[in-house]
């Protein structure tokens, strides 16, 4: 099989940032993922992103875990670090790697299944230690590798293609931010670039652990029952030496509200998700006033976007530790290795 790949030449028009880079430069390779996903939008905003933010691509270490969301940081910022990690461990090898090197910008990649089922913990660790990370989680709602089954953040009533009834309530990853201790929460829409883009700059750029929850419709799971030419049906009465799956191109959703402004927006399976954006005079900067105006309008069936809350006064896990200003990888050895005195110092410190 043959893969196109993106050509090495930009033309010598594109317009460059302050260091010198065109938004081409913060690509990566073409995305494989179903044509209309909302994770590729997700992906051409944190390119967006940093292109304004005029960031050097080598300065940015992005990591991820399992999942169709966890595939995209191959998708942009191709001259960047990253780490592929199993199931739901990005945020610990995050923290890790953070706290051997300060001067690197991180971005971590998640899913809903990621980050809400099995990496639930560490998700929750990161953000009450305040790793300065930029964590974003791309919510769908489903199990988008393993045929569509609810993740833990489907809504309790909503179905699945199957008509299934999710009797579940779901893990809302804001209200845990929020009450964690993240000092930066937001929660944005796959389709509203002009909403996400400033949301995802401000992550990148903020002191602590900084949130975003960024809803992104799949599109893979929309056909109808009793179709005999619906993926069930064809698997159902297919034998055939292979498995073989053709996704249909979908146009990408996209949405255009005002600050305070309900919008309805019509998903590819026919449904609805009510968006409501914040409004102009909202208080971003108490933490408990933003958990009870979430929850408030989550009782209408709305989903509030925007920076949710910000602690403009941040501080992360290296201000706890008193870690070294200096990255590990640049200490020399008498530093890395003080001697036997200075580790008798430490342990007398601890009886």
């Amino acid at each position: 099989m043959t893969y196109l790949t993106k050509p090495r030449l930009h033309h010598p028009t594109l317009e460059k940032n302050k260091v010198g880079y065109t938004r081409r430069d913060y690509e990566g390779k073409i995305s494989t993922l179903c044509a209309g996903c909302g994770h590729d939008s997700i992906s051409a905003a944190i390119i967006q992103a940093c292109w304004e933010l005029d960031i050097q691509p080598h300065r940015v270490a992005k990591l991820s875990g399992i999942g169709c969301s966890s595939k995209t940081p191959d998708y942009f910022l191709g001259a960047s670090h990253g780490f592929n990690t199993v199931h739901g461990r990005m945020p610990s090898v995050l923290t890790g790697a953070n706290l051997a090197n300060r001067d690197l910008l991180y971005l971590g990649v998640s899913g809903d299944g990621d980050s809400a089922s099995i990496g639930l913990g560490q998700f929750a660790h990161a953000m009450r230690r305040g790793v300065r990370m930029a964590y974003i989680v791309e919510n769908n709602g489903v199990y988008g590798l393993t045929k569509g089954q609810f993740s833990a953040t489907a809504d309790q009533g909503s179905k699945s293609k199957k008509g299934v009834v999710n009797s579940d309530s779901p893990v809302d990853l804001v209200a845990m931010a929020l009450q964690l201790g993240a000092t930066y929460v937001a929660r944005g829409f796959s389709g509203n670039k002009a909403q996400l883009v400033p949301l995802i700059k401000g992550a990148i750029s903020h002191g602590g652990a900084a949130f975003i929850d960024v809803i992104s419709p799949c599109v893979a799971f929309n056909n109808h029952p009793g179709s005999t030419k619906s993926y069930d049906y064809v698997r159902e009465h297919n034998e055939s030496v292979s498995r073989i799956d053709f996704i249909s191109a979908r146009d990408e959703i996209t949405l255009d509200a005002a600050p305070g402004e309900v919008a309805d927006v019509r998903q590819h399976d026919g449904t609805l998700l009510r968006l409501r954006s914040l409004h102009e005079g909202y208080d971003a900067t108490d933490r408990h006033a933003a958990l009870n105006f979430m929850q408030a309008h989550q009782a209408r069936g709305e989903v509030v976007t925007g920076l949710l809350y910000v602690d403009p006064l941040a501080t992360d896990l290296h201000t706890a530790l008193n870690t070294s200003a200096t990255a590990l990888n640049a200490l020399d050895a008498t530093r890395l290795c003080p001697g036997a005195a200075a580790l008798d110092r430490l342990n007398a410190s601890l009886r």
